[in-house]
């Protein structure tokens, strides 16, 4: 999914799957204009069946207000009433100071990368499996 909001940076989110695990890659500016997009890309991955963990890698996005964090809390509290692990991959530069700020960084589970994440996940290999979920352009 893409968006280029008037004159502001595209946004792209993106969604894969590797065994029981579920990772969306989002990138660009997460702010008032792109925060609907990540909600409408992660309601298609609530349609699919419950993964043990899903992985949110934030590495390419440059920007977070509090509309993005926003959204990340929602995708937070709707992953843990559906029994489902959330970690945060590629926190850094702004998306970290915007966490930290808020006094949320401790609300979420945080790792520097995917491969790290299932890793401590419980051993999880990174097994590619079928796209389940490919959201139209």
């Amino acid at each position: 999914m893409r968006n280029a909001a008037e004159g502001g940076a595209e946004f792209t989110v993106t969604t894969s799957t590797y065994n029981e695990v579920i990772i969306v890659r989002a990138g660009g500016e997460l702010d008032l204009a792109s925060a609907p997009l990540l909600r409408e890309h992660l309601n298609g991955v609530w349609e699919l069946p419950a993964a043990s963990l899903l992985i949110l890698d934030l590495t390419e996005v440059g920007f977070c207000d509090s509309t993005g964090l926003g959204e990340l809390v929602r995708t937070l509290k709707r992953s843990q009433a559906r029994g489902t692990r959330l970690v945060l991959t590629g926190v850094h530069g702004p998306v970290a100071r915007v966490l930290a700020l808020s006094g949320l960084r401790s609300a979420f589970e945080v790792h520097p990368t995917a491969d790290e994440a299932m890793r401590v996940a419980g051993g999880l290999h990174e097994r590619p499996g079928r796209e389940r979920f490919t959201p139209a352009s």
